[in-house]
C-alpha cells in the first residue's frame, strides 16, 4: 500500500473517535506537522475531513453518501445464510429472514427444516406488518418518526380468530416485543401455525432485519417456540456482528 495512502487512512480512523488538532495527528502518526498538514488539506479538498468550531479536524461529510452506499451494497442475504442453515438444521423448523425494504417488509430468505411446515411464505414476498412475527419484530424497534407512516399504511385484515386488528392493539404488542427482545404470531395469519421472531441489528444499532422461527401448532406449540428463543438469538447475535454490529 503506498505511504502516502496509508497514512491518510490512518487518519481517517484516528479522527473517527475523537477531534484532533494538527499536532496530535502528527505525533499520532509519526510524521512532521508540515507532512500531516499536506494530508488534512488533500483530505479537506476531498470533503473527508473538516475543522470543527474549536479548529480541531473530525470527519467530513463526504464520507456520509460513502457509508451509505457501502451498508446498501452489503450482502445480507449470502452473510446470513450460512447460519439459517444450522439455526434449521439444529431446531428443524423453517427459518426465515425478512428485510425492511422501502416500507415493506419482504421475505429475502428461507430455509426449510426437517418438520417443514405448509405456509404462504415466499422470498420475495412481503409479510403481514400486524400478523407476521417477523415484521413485528422490525417495527418494535423502530422510531416513531418512521414507524407511524408504517402503520397508517396497514388494512389490519383479520384472517383469524387472534389477528390483530387495530392500530391500538399492534402498538401494545410492539411495545410487549421490544421490551423481552422478541415477538410473536399466535396463529395469526394461518391459525394452524404459530412463529418466534428475533431482531438482526446492523453497525448503526438500527433493526431492518429479522429472523423468525416457524411451525405447525400440532408438531410445536408457542411455549415450545418460546423455548427456542435463547438459541435463535445466538443466531440473530451472530448475524448482526457480521454486519458490524457492537452488542449492546
Amino acid at each position: 500500500m503506498s505511504q502516502t495512502v496509508e497514512r491518510a487512512l490512518r487518519i481517517l480512523g484516528l479522527i473517527s473517535s475523537s477531534p484532533k488538532s494538527l499536532t496530535q495527528v502528527a505525533e499520532k502518526i509519526g510524521v512532521h506537522k508540515s507532512t500531516a498538514l499536506r494530508l488534512l488539506q488533500t483530505l479537506e479538498k476531498a470533503d473527508t475531513v473538516r475543522k470543527d468550531s474549536a479548529g480541531k479536524y473530525v470527519l467530513g461529510f463526504g464520507l456520509i453518501p460513502l457509508a451509505e452506499s457501502a451498508i446498501n451494497q452489503i450482502d445480507t442475504r449470502g452473510i446470513a445464510h450460512p447460519f439459517l442453515e444450522e439455526l434449521a438444521s439444529e431446531i428443524g423448523h423453517t427459518v426465515h429472514l425478512a428485510q425492511l425494504i422501502d416500507k415493506r417488509v419482504i421475505y429475502v430468505d428461507k430455509v426449510d427444516g426437517g418438520r417443514t411446515a405448509a405456509m404462504g411464505s415466499r422470498i420475495g414476498l412481503p409479510a403481514d406488518l400486524h400478523s407476521a412475527a417477523v415484521a413485528k419484530v422490525i417495527l418494535a424497534f423502530m422510531h416513531e418518526v418512521h414507524l407511524s407512516p408504517m402503520l397508517d399504511s396497514i388494512s389490519f385484515n383479520r384472517y383469524t380468530p387472534t389477528t390483530i386488528c387495530s392500530r391500538r392493539d399492534l402498538q401494545i404488542e410492539l411495545a410487549k416485543s421490544y421490551q423481552r427482545g422478541w415477538a410473536e404470531d399466535n396463529g395469526e395469519k394461518e391459525d394452524y401455525i404459530n412463529c418466534i421472531a428475533i431482531p438482526v441489528f446492523d453497525s448503526s444499532q438500527r433493526v431492518s432485519l429479522g429472523i423468525s422461527v416457524t411451525a405447525l401448532s400440532a408438531v410445536a406449540g408457542l411455549d415450545s417456540l418460546r423455548n427456542m428463543i435463547p438459541r435463535v438469538a445466538v443466531t440473530g447475535a451472530a448475524i448482526s456482528t457480521q454486519l458490524g454490529w457492537k452488542g449492546q
